[in-house]
C-alpha cells in the first residue's frame, strides 16, 4: 500500500520504518518538505521511502498515520487538505499533550471530548481509527518485546470496516495477535485512551522505563 506518515518525530520514524520493512511505500509528511528529520529518515529507510509536505503525503496515500504532536494535529490535517483525506482511513496515534506550562504536560482536551473526536468532526469524510496511542512507539510496532506480546492494544472509531482493516492489515502485521486487539467502540472511546496518558507518564517517571503496557486480566 501507499501510506502517509504525518510527523517526523520518534513515533513517525518508528512507524514509517516498520511499514517500509513490511513492503509498503511510505511518504513522510511535515510542514515543509526537505526538513532535516525527514531527510535523515529517508537516508535510513531505503528506496520505498519518500518525503514531502503534509499535502504531498496525503495526496500520495491510500491510508494515513497521524503521528504529529496532538496540539498541532488539526492544523497539520488542514494543511494536508480535506480533498486528500476524504474516504481514507486515518490511523490516529496522537495524544493531546500540552507542554505549554512545562512538565508534566496537561491534556488540551479531555472528559467530554477527545482529539480523535475533534479530528473526526472536522473531517467527517475521513475514517478515523484511534489506536496505538497508549504505549511507547517501540511496542507499537513490536509487541513481542514484552510478555511475548500478551498485552492489549485498543481500537476506537465510528467505521467498523475501517477498524477491521486497521486490525488486520496494520496491527496484525505489526505483530499484534487478534486476541490482544480490543475494540472499545465508537470514536468517543478515544477519550479514555487519551486520558490514560497522564498515568502512563507517571508510571514512566516512577520506573524510568517506557517498555510497559496494559494487560487485561479477567
Amino acid at each position: 500500500m501507499k501510506i502517509a506518515v504525518l510527523g517526523t518525530g520518534a513515533v513517525g520514524k518508528t512507524i514509517g520504518s516498520k511499514l517500509i520493512q513490511l513492503g509498503h511505500e511510505v511518504k513522510m509528511g511535515s510542514r515543509n518538505a526537505g526538513g532535516e528529520k525527514a531527510l535523515t529518515w529517508l537516508k535510513e529507510a531505503g528506496s520505498n521511502a519518500s518525503e514531502g509536505t503534509f499535502e504531498d503525503a496525503a495526496a500520495f496515500a491510500e491510508i494515513l498515520f497521524n503521528c504529529t504532536a496532538g496540539v498541532g494535529s488539526l492544523e497539520a490535517l488542514q494543511l494536508a487538505g480535506a480533498q486528500h483525506l476524504a474516504n481514507k482511513i486515518l490511523v490516529d496515534v496522537s495524544n493531546p499533550l500540552d507542554f505549554s506550562n512545562g512538565m508534566p504536560p496537561s491534556l488540551s482536551v479531555c472528559n467530554t471530548d477527545s482529539l480523535g473526536e475533534q479530528i473526526q468532526a472536522t473531517f467527517p469524510e475521513l475514517k478515523v481509527v484511534k489506536t496505538l496511542n497508549t504505549m511507547w512507539c517501540g511496542l507499537m510496532v513490536n509487541p513481542g518485546l514484552i510478555n511475548g506480546g500478551d498485552h492489549q492494544v485498543f481500537v476506537a472509531g465510528n467505521d467498523g470496516e475501517a477498524k477491521k482493516s486497521v486490525s488486520t492489515n496494520i496491527l496484525n502485521a505489526f505483530g499484534w495477535k487478534p486476541e490482544t486487539i480490543l475494540d472499545l467502540g465508537d470514536i468517543t472511546k478515544a477519550r479514555g485512551t487519551e486520558m490514560y496518558l497522564p498515568l502512563w507518564l507517571s508510571i514512566y517517571g516512577a520506573t524510568s522505563n517506557g517498555a510497559f503496557n496494559i494487560k487485561i486480566v479477567r
